[in-house]
Formats: C-alpha cells, structure tokens, sequence
C-alpha cells in the first residue's frame, strides 16, 4: 500500500514554520509578562501587613501600572514599527524584567504606587506590539490560530507561575534578611530579563530576514501579506492621525476596556479569594488551586481558536466567551464553598482568556501599516485602563454596598456591556481578503 504525500505550497509551509518558530516563543515572554504583572496578588496579605499598605491603597497601586503602560503605548508601539520588532520586543523584556525585580524595594504606599507606575511605563508596547508584530508574519485567515499560541502564556503564567509564586512565598521568607515576597519579585523579574536577552537573538523581525524560510516562503508569504495591507488601507484607515479617531477603532477600545475590567478584576483577587475560602494563607495550596482555572483555559484556547480560523467565525465566538466570562464571575459569588467557586472560576476564566486572541483578529483585519501601529497600541492602551479602573471600581462598590458580591457583580456587568459593543461590530464589508491556504497550493480569493 503506497503512502501519498501532500506537497505543502510556499505560503503553507511559511506560515507553518512561522507560527511553530515564533508563536511558542511569544507565549514564553507573554507568560512572564503577565506572571510579573499579576504576581502582585500574590503577596497582597504579606506586604500589607509588612508595609502598613491599606485595601483601598492596595487596589490603586494594584491599578496604577496600567497608567504609565497607557501613557506610552502608541510612542512605544511606533517605535517598534520603525526599529524593528527583534530590538524594541527584547529592550521591553530586560527593562520591565529589572522594574518587576525593583518592586521589592516598596517599603510604604508612596514607593509602592511609583513601582508599579514604572513597571507599566516599562512594558508599555509589549502585547499591542506582539499583536502587530503578528501582521507582519500571518494572513488574517491564519492569525487567529497563532495568537492563540500567544495567549497561551496567560494562562500558562497563571499555571506554572501560581504554584510557584506560592512556594516561594513558604519557603523564602528570611533567606538574606529579605521577606518572601522581595525574593518572589526578584526571582521572577530577573527570569523576564534573561528571556528578553534571549529573544534580542532568536526574533527575527520581518520575513525577509528569517534565515529559515525558503526564498520562495519568503516571497509567497510577503506577497499575501502586502495584498491585505492593500486592501486595508484602501477601505479603513491609513495613517497614524485617522486611525486615532475612527468610530471602528474607538468602538474596538470599548470593548478591550470592558474585556480587562473582567480579566483584573479576576486577576488582582482571585489567590485572596481562595485563600479566604480554604481558610488557609497563601502558599502552595493556594497556589495549586489558584492554577486550575487558568489550566481549564489553557486546554480550551487551542480547539477554540482553531475552529474559529476554520469557520471564521472569530466575532460570534468572541460573543459566546466574553458573555460566558461575565456569567462566570456572577457565578462565582453565589457559593462559599471551594468547589462550586472554583467551577465558576474556571467558567469565567476560559471565557475571559480566550475571547482576547478572537478579539484581536478583529482590529487586524482592519489596520494596516502606521495606522496598525498607533491603532493597535490606542487599542491597548485605553483598553488596559480597565485593568486600572478593576480594582478600584470593585474596591468602591463593596465599600459602598458593604458587599464583596456587588464588587464581582459590578466586573460581570462590565463584561455584559462588552457582550454588546461586539454585537454592534460589522465588519463584513471592511475584511481583509482571506488568504486561502491548502495543501498544494495558496492563493488570494
């Protein structure tokens, strides 16, 4: 019995080799992102007992990163447009690695808000750019998929980097005369700034540079893209200035505000929230705990993602996530018992996690260019100001109701609004076209 061989055609084969060399390694650095940008939670108990750091003063400075990641953003997102994405990626890793190892000097309210300050002004442009740095390397049709890789580092920080935030908050207390959450920020801040020292030499920054693709991947692969920048600019936005004040890319901030309201609000509270419920501190319980939802969304990232490249249905499954997001962390106050609580979570958190590579197809296919730079990073930069406004907003609404369930309420309600501004979104008309990639051949319908 003979064995037939699918010959793969240029496109194909680039975008494979691209999607198995680069995604992974994104994720990599995604996950040590947001390990250093939500291990904060972790130490909540310990640094406010060791630095007489109150709950309303905890969720400012909890919030206040998304600050100085707004301010520079767009600055930062055109930057790595003109220099390139292998320099300005790999300087945002080793600066922000050296902020999140800094934060073990807050010692009071005052030094803890400028730390977090710095840290957010320190990985300003990281993920937006990684989102544009993705339309240089995959067709709309492909892109789904790929960030989907990507975002495995959120859920994949929050599985491996749970336990371990948790076992070093056991056992490192004392070592060196430093507390255990100083040694938890050092060790995890100066592991994001050898990876970023890593990533200076193994990204490459275009297709045309990448030593490992053939010249007719490069050229096949290059071709696709340009057609869609093509088509992009000539019916969204072409410059940096149109793209800042399009109703679309306004809309596309709404909705990323509304999808981080729910991701922080989670974040910032979920390891106090366990802790609370198992009657225990936090350690490596809590921590092992604290890592099943996130494994939930990781298992579901993959087959979601995927089936949305495939039917292209990227919009209607990004509805269904973000609604089963808000229902989740509705679902989540009712029970006070670990079991029940920890299934809403996981609900809440597979809808939370996977509705932010679907959404950013969305914004991709409509951008291009400088436009793609400045929109995309506008697009996270306001956006991110939810992971802001969450603490503080659910810090208000349980002090004014005297209720922790009305705070979780509140980020649910904002995860409904969401559900509605990516009901209002029609953008047959403004797509990309698709790049139809089969086994023999690719070509541009």
């Amino acid at each position: 019995m003979q064995t037939q061989h699918v010959t793969q055609g240029p496109l194909e084969s680039a975008v494979r080799k691209a999607r198995l060399r680069l995604a992974p390694f994104l994720a990599l650095m995604f996950a040590l992102s947001m390990l250093d940008r939500s291990n904060v939670g972790f130490v909540k108990q310990a640094l406010q007992v060791d630095s007489n750091i109150g709950n309303a003063a905890f969720a400012l400075g909890a919030g206040i990163f998304f600050i100085g990641y707004a301010v520079f953003e767009i600055p930062s997102n055109l930057m790595l447009h003109r220099v390139g994405a292998k320099v300005w990626l790999s300087r945002i890793m080793v600066t922000w690695g050296l902020a999140s190892a800094a934060m073990m000097f807050a010692h009071n309210e005052t030094s803890f808000y400028v730390l977090r300050f710095i840290l957010g002004v320190a990985e300003a442009g990281f993920s937006p750019g990684v989102i544009l740095y993705s339309t240089y390397w995959f067709p709309a049709r492909e892109r789904g998929k790929a960030l989907g890789i990507y975002y495995f580092g959120l859920p994949v920080a929050l599985v491996l980097g749970s336990p371990l935030s948790g076992y070093l908050m056991e056992v490192m207390g004392g070592r060196l005369g430093l507390h255990n959450w100083q040694w938890m920020f050092l060790i995890e801040g100066l592991a994001a700034s050898i990876v970023g020292i890593v990533a200076f030499f193994y990204l490459v920054s275009k297709p045309r540079h990448a030593k490992w693709l053939t010249l007719a991947e490069k050229d096949a692969l290059e071709n696709a893209i340009e057609a869609e920048d093509r088509h992009k600019i000539a019916h969204g936005p072409a410059t940096a200035l149109t793209a800042l004040r399009n109703w679309n890319v306004l809309r596309f901030v709404s909705i990323y505000f509304a999808i981080q309201i729910s991701v922080y609000g989670v974040i910032f509270y979920l390891p106090t929230r366990i802790s609370e419920l198992t009657g225990t501190a936090i350690g490596s319980k809590v921590g092992f705990l604290t890592a099943i939802p996130w494994l939930c969304a990781l298992i579901s990232l993959r087959f979601i993602t995927g089936y949305a490249d495939a039917k292209g249905k990227h919009r209607q499954l990004a509805i269904a996530m973000l609604a089963m997001a808000a229902a989740g962390i509705a679902l989540s106050t009712l029970g006070h018992h670990i079991a029940p609580v920890l299934v809403a979570f996981c609900i809440a958190t597979i809808g939370f996690v996977v509705v932010q590579p679907l959404f950013w197809t969305l914004p991709t296919a409509y951008l291009s260019g400088t436009a793609a730079a400045s929109g995309i990073a506008m697009i996270g930069a306001l956006g991110n100001l939810g992971g802001f406004m969450a603490p503080t907003l659910k810090t208000a609404v349980e002090t004014l109701f005297h209720s922790q369930r009305a705070g979780m309420f509140t980020l649910a309600f904002a995860g409904v609004i969401g559900v509605l501004l990516l009901l209002s979104i029609g953008l047959q008309s403004r797509r990309a076209p698709e790049v139809a990639i089969g086994p023999a051949k690719a070509t541009l319908r």
